[in-house]
């Protein structure tokens, strides 16, 4: 029998899921009414709309004006790929994993695309590679932030400012969390379910001038998909940068990024943005300090991610178990959470360590993370005491 009391408070709202992650506070479906529905999306006013995300995209996260932002098909994954089968093969490539959609990219790169000329440096989850390592003639995909492993670069320094190779950075749960040097970075991704708690499936893809002269001055020797071709004729598709998808985007999704927009401009920015997802990890830090059965998976501070806070049970009794036990132990932990309806989704990733990952972004309330503390040690004790009493 656990020694401590069920509590009596929920958190408000109980989502804490990496993806789609919360919606921003106060959101109802009331905010699709204005959506552009049974109308084309080439409609005046479906690519009124469609411009109108990427115009306060760009003035929040501050891209530079001679930047590319479009809107492209199949989430982040499809930006990624779209910069990955579009930008590689004129120069040898580093590709940096630490976690499992790293190492997608590594698999994309090696296997289906079968780069020859390519140095994969890895490092196990909740660590990060020697990023001295990475040599600026070549380029380098990486994430900017694991959403896996709750590991992030700490800036953009370790990048040179005049290299001759470009950046590939999958920055999907990092945009509007984390302060993106665009100096640095050539062709950055994210998509909206993420940091602005926007719906699925399309994603963005930006792109400075260096990354347009490359596609306008290289061709790859692989095949291209239709929704993959950003130029033609040797020349860049202006029209996707401006809001003429490739193929044909939901203009729900599209009202509810706006509304997601509007909120963030409201809340006052990518400063305030920020301000809320460090304030969160602030929240979960403290909460950490005075707990002794878990840490944070991250072993570096200043690596330590503020939306996909990843964290591990380093209680000697589960330490003792096998691995298989392990990963039981804490998908009980998570079970026992949802079952309460007290927190949702945040059972680990399944290729990381056995643990626990909670959303920290900035659509998250502190005060509902402050609900959940209490309930986090109710079901780590009451599956510690289960397992006692099963023994």
């Amino acid at each position: 029998m656990t020694s401590v009391r069920k509590p009596a408070n929920r958190p408000a709202n109980p989502l804490f899921s990496s993806g789609p992650c919360a919606k921003r506070p106060g959101w109802t479906p009331q905010a699709l009414a204005g959506a552009c529905l049974g109308r084309s999306h080439r409609s005046r006013d479906g690519k009124a709309k469609l411009a109108a995300v990427i115009d306060r995209s760009r003035a929040i996260l501050g891209v530079p004006a001679d930047y590319r932002i479009g809107i492209v098909p199949a989430s982040d994954t499809g930006a990624v790929e779209m910069a990955l089968w579009s930008l590689l093969g004129p120069r040898g490539i580093d590709v940096l994993a630490w976690e499992s959609f790293g190492k997608t990219w590594v698999t994309d790169i090696t296997k289906q695309l079968k780069c020859q000329d390519v140095r994969v440096l890895e490092a196990d989850y909740g660590k990060l590679p020697d990023l001295a390592e990475v040599r600026p003639d070549r380029d380098v995909v990486f994430t900017w932030n694991g959403t896996t492993s709750g590991v992030c670069v700490p800036d953009g320094n370790w990048i040179a400012a005049d290299r001759q190779g470009l950046t590939i950075c999958d920055a999907t749960s990092a945009a509007f969390a984390m302060d993106l040097p665009w100096d640095r970075l050539d062709a950055t991704t994210y998509s909206w379910q993420k940091v602005l708690g926007g719906e699925a499936q399309h994603g963005v893809l930006i792109l400075s001038p260096r990354a347009v002269q490359r596609l306008e001055s290289y061709t790859p020797p692989w095949p291209l998909p239709k929704i993959f071709r950003l130029t033609k004729g040797g020349k860049l598709q202006e029209g996707i940068f401006k809001g003429e998808t490739i193929n044909t985007p939901s203009m729900l999704a599209v009202e509810d990024q706006l509304d997601a927009l509007t909120w963030a401009e409201a809340a006052g920015g990518l400063p305030a943005l920020i301000r809320r997802s460090q304030g969160n990890l602030a929240a979960i830090e403290a909460w950490v300090g005075q707990t002794p059965w878990v840490d944070f998976l991250a072993t570096d501070r200043a690596h330590r991610s503020c939306t996909s806070v990843c964290l591990t049970v380093v209680d000697p009794w589960f330490l003792g178990l096998d691995a298989a036990a392990r990963a039981s132990a804490a998908k009980r932990i998570a079970a026992a959470l949802e079952a309460e309806g007290a927190a949702f989704d945040i059972g680990s990733y399944r290729d990381a360590p056995p643990g626990l990952r909670i959303w920290a972004g900035a659509t998250v309330e502190t005060s509902d993370l402050d609900a959940l503390f209490p309930w986090l040690d109710w079901a780590w004790e009451t599956v510690k005491a289960d397992a006692a009493t099963t023994a």
